[in-house]
């Protein structure tokens, strides 16, 4: 089929492009899980298609994706000044969030924060260890700042009843804007401080003071990590103070116990292992390579920083397995978009014919506006007037130089005559 045309485009629900609504849905769902030049080529060979190309799928989903963005952000300023109904929240839910880096075509990297929100399960026991399972996972991505961030995800935390859930547990790895995100969405709570990065900071004091710089010694890590699981950080933060005192050069030494120190309140591990909550991040660290890296950091690629949200929108829609909801609505709005932007065109055209047609009955006044009425009727126009009278012609002197023998033989035989 040929492009869509107005206005039996829009009763036909035609899309912008040379595809049929069917296949633009193929297309962009295509090119959201795939890069674009083998969605092109799958859409091609699915559908015995011919002349799709990769600019085609890179355009079009990419237009989807801003839908999608735009939607998203008209619902949450809509949330602010008009509150909606409270969505009934689980019994449990966790909160989690972190970032991940995407490559830009100017070479540089931009940090990309995903929000994670799961159901949590009652613990198993797991090889004489209880395991918290989270499921029923959903995410909200944007590359944007901390503020922005909160904001957006409203969109998320209403639908999955952040507000309304009987407890909520934010499981993160102590940054300070996430602290900030937490009081935004959900005050009260329950801070945990990632496990494996407390770890971390454990292993950096040991390394560099009982180790070889690089690791710690294995049982002394061991012995470390035990007690914090089941006893507290105190016992832990006694022998880190110690070997603190023990080097006091040592300034990263000084800088990872300082760390600790200020996220004590995050490290009750038993406590929170009692009240059934989990004790690491992992959702949030699989959130980061399932719905961003998997598209958006394949090998040689680089986006556009305003490509980016577009496709993290509809990475969401995908992983959150809500195409069959999203799509709909991204389609009755992109249409929409459209008429909206033909009307205003129509509009812009009509008021300069408007424009030109006025000037063309004002009487010439100027040098513009006789121009103007000269262009409008130019066979109203008198002619020009002559400015000398057409000369008779006249024939030359008989002594004019245009008179002389040019071309006759300079001399000419004698005639004789009778």
């Amino acid at each position: 089929m040929g492009g869509a045309f107005f206005p039996l485009g829009s009763e036909l629900g035609l899309l912008p492009g040379c595809l049929t609504p069917t296949l633009q849905e193929h297309l962009v769902r295509l090119g959201t899980w795939v890069p674009f030049r083998p969605a092109a080529q799958l859409l091609t060979d699915f559908m015995g298609l011919m002349g799709i190309s990769e600019p085609t799928a890179r355009r079009h989903t990419q237009a989807a994706g801003a839908v999608q963005v735009a939607e998203q952000t008209r619902t949450v300023e809509d949330y602010e000044h008009h509150p909606p109904p409270v969505s009934p929240g689980p019994d449990k839910l966790l909160l989690s969030a972190d970032g991940a880096m995407v490559p830009l075509v100017d070479g540089t990297w931009a940090e990309v924060k995903t929000l994670v929100l799961g159901e949590v399960a009652e613990p198993e026991m797991v090889a004489g260890e209880a395991v918290v399972h989270t499921t029923a996972l959903s995410y909200f991505s944007r590359l944007t700042d901390n503020q922005t961030f909160e904001r957006l995800a409203l969109i998320e935390t209403q639908r999955r009843g952040v507000e309304s859930a009987r407890a909520v547990v934010a499981v993160t790895d102590g940054a300070e804007w996430l602290q900030g995100f937490i009081a935004y969405h959900c005050p009260e709570a329950v801070r945990v401080l990632d496990f494996p990065h407390a770890a971390e900071y454990i292993s950096t004091i040991g390394a560099l003071t009982l180790g070889d710089g690089h690791s710690p010694p294995p049982d002394w890590l061991a012995t470390q990590l035990h007690h914090l699981k089941h006893t507290g950080p105190q016992p832990v933060f006694a022998e880190l103070r110690t070997l603190a005192h023990a080097h006091p050069t040592a300034s990263d030494v000084a800088d990872a116990l300082a760390y600790l120190e200020k996220r004590e309140a995050l490290m009750q591990y038993p406590d929170f292992q009692a009240a059934g909550w989990p004790l690491g991040s992992g959702s949030v660290e699989s959130a980061n390579k399932l719905v961003v890296e998997a598209r958006l950091k394949g090998s040689g690629m680089h986006w556009q920083r305003t490509s980016v949200n577009p496709m993290l929108a509809l990475r969401n829609v995908v992983c959150n397995d809500r195409w069959a909801e999203a799509w709909p609505t991204i389609a009755t709005a992109w249409r929409q978009s459209v008429a909206q932007c033909q009307r205003a065109r129509h509009d812009r055209h009509r008021a300069a014919q408007r424009e030109v047609t006025a000037l063309a009955t004002v009487p010439p006044t100027s040098p513009v506006s006789e121009a103007i009425a000269t262009l409008m009727h130019p066979t109203q126009t008198p002619p020009p007037k002559e400015s000398n009278p057409p000369m008779a012609p006249r024939r030359p002197a008989a002594n004019h130089p245009w008179r002389a023998p040019i071309g006759k033989a300079r001399y000419q035989p004698k005639i004789s005559r009778p």
